[in-house]
């Protein structure tokens, strides 16, 4: 008898042990979340605002490069049509004309690719801070362990990206209404 009640303490403790064991298993699960960034950069306000900010900046460049280029292909063009007409002296004064404006052009170009780039990165950077910020505030207020932003795949049941698509749009509210904030 004393056998048999051994055994039964030790199935106890057993049992005992094992839902122990597995609730201390579940209650150290992480909590992970995953948020698209693409999608922040593509679809926020924030990134929305950047891109009107950025075309309204650099809108007066872009319009004197196309009237330059029209320019160009002006002068081009005339220069075709007349050109044979043109004695040597005249057409060669108008292919430099037109090698120095097309330079030009080539530079101006060159310089308004690189300006409006650079501006891109730095607004972009600007959005993508702002939600690292509104994700650090979700992963703390929900108590996530976790937060990826690249991964090769996401399961829709971990996706928080609309989550942090309206909190962003609520913090843009408050914060381009602030004294600090910028536009």
């Amino acid at each position: 008898m004393r056998n048999g009640m051994f055994s039964k303490r030790v199935m106890c403790a057993a049992a005992l042990a094992m839902a122990l064991g597995v609730s201390a298993a579940h209650a150290q699960e992480a909590r992970i979340a995953a948020v698209n960034s693409d999608r922040i950069l593509r679809e926020s306000a924030a990134a929305k605002n950047a891109q009107t900010k950025l075309e309204a900046e650099f809108a007066k460049r872009d319009k004197d490069l196309q009237d330059m280029a029209q320019r160009l292909k002006s002068m081009s063009d005339a220069l075709d049509k007349n050109g044979t007409a043109m004695s040597a002296t005249d057409r060669a004064q108008k292919q430099r004309d037109l090698s120095q404006l097309d330079s030009d052009f080539q530079r101006k170009q060159r310089e308004f690719r690189e300006d409006l780039n650079q501006r891109r990165n730095e607004e972009l950077a600007a959005v993508l801070d702002r939600a690292n910020k509104v994700i650090k505030q979700i992963a703390e207020q929900q108590h996530y362990d976790l937060i990826v932003q690249e991964a090769v795949y996401v399961s829709p049941r971990i996706d928080i990206t609309d989550q942090v698509l309206k909190a962003l749009a609520a913090s843009g509210t408050s914060a381009s209404s602030s004294p600090g904030a910028t536009n």
